[in-house]
């Protein structure tokens, strides 16, 4: 296939780009070497216009095909996500990160790298009608950026039609693509709980209300939303992932405090545990005499990928590696991503593509996988020229 001999030839240059973004990982909103890297090479690209500042961070660039695009769609999407994670990285690479506490632990730098290198084929090229609008978000990490570039207009500014976003998956063997229509990734959401009791000496504690004793029963019970609220054959998570009380051994806490995530696949089963998290906390207050504040916060939706453009994105990636070698219809997973918020306002589909026999995402010993480069980027060219067909 010649654009993946053309993406080998590149691979070793991509792979630098990456490396390059590898060592120098970014937070959140604060990538501005990164988008200002993104913006220099798109600009050297050819690009017909680069867009910085949206979103904050965000970078666009936009790239027209040889002729008007005649069809019903005439611009599509292409994003990819920028920022790290606040990890210590400990793989020991050559191009490890040189930011202490920061890395890029969840391919974000890969995504980056392989959007870039489509941009300057596609640029290159033009062979295709319409407009393929490549997007470099920042914040996926739970800044919610997607959503905020959205804000500043980004759909609608550019006329988007269509909206394809990528993620490398460890454990999918290297040259291999999955995909499902329908719910595939969670929602997520954040709560924090601030328990307020009465503080006291260990040795009278009928005088004191314990909130570490509260705290302990209210783990429990919120646990036993799932086991006990949500039907079986639904999906849901709640997890309670910092418990933060006391500082001496014989000092009952006059406060505690607890967080954690609530992750689901039906929008209906979201609200059913909000509610029951306000249930519980109202009545373990009622009935300890603590007072508790529950602070529920919705983050992301649930990523719901359209079918129609699945089964374009599934038959685009057979294009590229085989038949064999793209799974449709795989389980949803509980993790997040904030592309759900295009894919609400969109027709699109979220597509993963192998990074093969690798540490798992969000681990210091992550790496990504730059043999995938040749994959991912081909599939971003073809999917640009096969919806908007020259």
């Amino acid at each position: 296939m010649p654009i993946v001999n053309r993406m080998s030839d590149l691979q070793a240059e991509i792979a630098a780009w990456r490396q390059d973004l590898h060592a120098h990982p970014e937070l959140l909103y604060d990538v501005h070497r990164t988008a200002a890297l993104v913006a220099d090479k798109l600009r050297a690209f050819g690009c017909d216009e680069v867009v910085t500042g949206l979103g904050e961070t965000g970078v666009v660039g936009v790239i027209r095909g040889r002729k008007a695009a005649s069809g019903e769609v005439r611009t599509i999407g292409l994003r990819a996500d920028m920022d790290a994670l606040p990890i210590e990285e400990e793989t020991g690479l050559p191009y490890q990160s040189t930011t202490s506490g920061n890395m890029h632990a969840c391919g974000h730098d890969g995504h980056t790298a392989m959007l870039l290198g489509a941009a300057r084929y596609l640029a290159e090229t033009r062979n295709f009608a319409g407009t393929a609008v490549v997007i470099f978000q920042p914040a996926e990490e739970g800044g919610n950026g997607a959503e905020r570039m959205m804000r500043d207009g980004l759909l609608d500014r550019f006329a988007i039609d269509q909206v394809y976003g990528m993620h490398n998956r460890p454990g999918l063997p290297l040259g291999q693509f999955s995909i499902r229509s329908g719910p595939s990734m969670a929602s997520t959401d954040r709560i924090d709980i601030t328990i307020e009791g009465k503080g006291g000496h260990a040795a009278r504690p009928h005088v004191a209300i314990d909130s570490l004793l509260i705290g302990t029963q209210l783990v429990g019970q919120l646990q036993s939303i799932v086991s006990r609220t949500i039907d079986p054959l639904d999906s849901a998570v709640v997890s309670i992932c910092e418990f933060h009380a006391g500082n001496a051994h014989n000092v009952i806490p006059q406060r505690v405090s607890l967080s954690g995530t609530v992750r689901t696949l039906k929008a209906e089963t979201r609200d059913l545990i909000e509610r029951r998290m306000h249930e519980i906390t109202e009545g373990v207050a009622r009935m300890t005499g603590a007072r508790i504040a529950l602070r529920y916060q919705r983050q992301t939706p649930v990523l719901v990928n359209h079918e129609a453009q699945v089964a374009t994105a599934a038959g685009i990636a057979a294009e590229v590696v085989g038949n064999h070698n793209v799974q449709v219809g795989v389980p949803p997973v509980m993790g997040g991503e904030d592309f759900a918020f295009m894919l609400q306002a969109r027709p699109g589909a979220f597509i993963n593509v192998g990074n093969g026999d690798s540490a798992p995402l969000h681990h210091p010993a992550y790496d990504f996988n730059d043999e995938a480069i040749v994959f991912g980027t081909s599939y971003w060219i073809r999917l640009v020229e096969t919806v908007l067909p020259a």
